[in-house]
């Protein structure tokens, strides 16, 4: 990846990622723009729906790895793509695979208690099988 490739990507990786807890799970949540959550919410709040969750591994090689969060709703036409660096969010992966939830917020909310959607992810394996490839790229750095 050259410098200029990672400097794209680093560019477009979205830094509103925490986690709160629920009932004594650390759930990860990702933070959108006031605008977007409220775009979002309009046209799935109060549905019955699903949201597809696939996570795209990005890795050099090199120890940097990025993942590109697709969230695909089954109501609205919403498709969400965030891009995260786990170098720098390796807890919300760790979260992610041990809660099998994400949360979405806005910035006004208070993060665990008002104005959050929460997603229960349908195959908690395909988030551990992805923690597993997130390591063993960011274990590439440490070898090098």
């Amino acid at each position: 990846m050259s410098e200029d490739e990672m400097k794209k990507l680093m560019d477009r990786v979205h830094v509103g990622v925490t986690s709160f807890n629920y009932n004594g799970i650390a759930v990860p949540c990702v933070i959108l723009a006031e605008k977007k959550f409220d775009e979002i919410m309009a046209k799935v709040a109060g549905k019955p729906l699903s949201v597809d969750t696939n996570l795209n591994i990005l890795q050099d090689g090199l120890g940097h790895v990025f993942v590109e969060v697709v969230l695909t709703f089954s109501e609205g036409g919403v498709e969400e793509k965030l891009l995260l660096y786990a170098n720098e969010s390796l807890e919300f992966f760790e979260s992610l695979a041990t809660s099998s939830m994400l949360a979405l917020s806005s910035p006004h909310s208070q993060v665990g208690k008002d104005n959050v959607f929460m997603i229960q992810l349908p195959r908690p394996e395909k988030i551990s099988d992805a923690l597993d490839i997130i390591k063993k790229g960011l274990a590439a750095k440490t070898e090098t």
